[in-house]
């Protein structure tokens, strides 16, 4: 099965010229240092004239692995709690992904994860990172997974899974997170509520990290993959997670009544 774009002329350009520009455009001013290898990172998913900054500096920071397993929140309400497409093709104006089936097969395997193509047909969390992707590379595969009401357990459970699927495969894997932050808030209240969360994310503290927006009311869209990856990167040895890039809707909009918040980060 092929999924294509969903967003594509709405979150980001609909043509490949517009879009290869349009992601050019911004990694104009990303700093170039050695690429780091890890194990995880956190990428927004707004439209490209708003967080396209923060995930173009995310990307351009780190190794490029075979696969990239993809969670994010599910916004649309279709499928499951652990909604997988084990295989097939993505689709988006400057490259078609190819999902990697033989990694797919083995996180359906662990009976966690449940083949749910309708999570995934007008879901624009994982869609919104490919561009950035195709970007650096058109031969990495990708695994989409989207999940929802989960508790923490569930994000144990399933983090562990992952660490257990990436251990055994005979091939490089990094988890990519799709999230942003605080959302419609005042621009202080936003950088401040982001700040505890993405403390407990420096922390390497995914029980911490669902429990301190649960209690503060943080609006961050992808707690429960951040969650997920985290008690991941914590089983497959993480020492250390970093803020790349930290802003909000304000710099590009102008408008600091009303902002969300979109963050950067990589997990090694």
């Amino acid at each position: 099965m092929k999924r294509p774009a969903a967003v594509a002329g709405q979150f980001y350009s609909g043509t490949e010229a517009a879009l290869t520009a349009e992601v050019g455009a911004c990694m104009t001013g990303v700093e170039h240092h050695p690429l780091q290898k890890v194990i995880g990172i956190i990428s927004p998913h707004a439209g490209f004239i708003y967080s396209g900054v923060v995930a173009a500096a995310v990307y351009s920071t780190i190794e490029f692995p075979d696969t990239f397993i993809l969670i994010g929140p599910n916004h649309t309400g279709l499928g499951g709690k652990f909604s997988i497409m084990s295989s097939g093709q993505w689709e988006v104006p400057t490259h078609t992904f190819d999902i990697d089936e033989e990694l797919g097969n083995a996180l359906l395997n662990t009976g966690i994860f449940k083949e749910e193509h309708s999570a995934h047909r007008f879901e624009h969390s994982l869609e919104v990172q490919l561009p950035f992707i195709a970007y650096f590379s058109k031969t990495v595969k990708i695994v989409p997974i989207t999940v929802m009401g989960l508790d923490a357990q569930e994000c144990k459970a399933a983090g562990e899974a992952i660490a257990k699927v990436i251990t055994s495969a005979e091939k490089s894997i990094v988890i990519a997170v799709s999230s942003d932050m605080s959302h419609y808030l005042p621009e202080p209240q936003a950088r401040q509520k982001d700040k505890l969360a993405l403390d407990m994310i420096l922390r390497l503290d995914p029980d911490g990290l669902y429990n301190v927006v649960q209690k503060e009311r943080i609006t961050m869209c992808g707690v429960l993959p951040a969650a997920i990856m985290l008690h991941a990167a914590n089983a497959l040895g993480a020492k250390k997670a970093e803020i790349i890039k930290y802003t909000t809707s304000a710099e590009a909009s102008g408008d600091y009544g009303r902002v969300v918040g979109y963050a950067g980060v990589i997990v090694t």
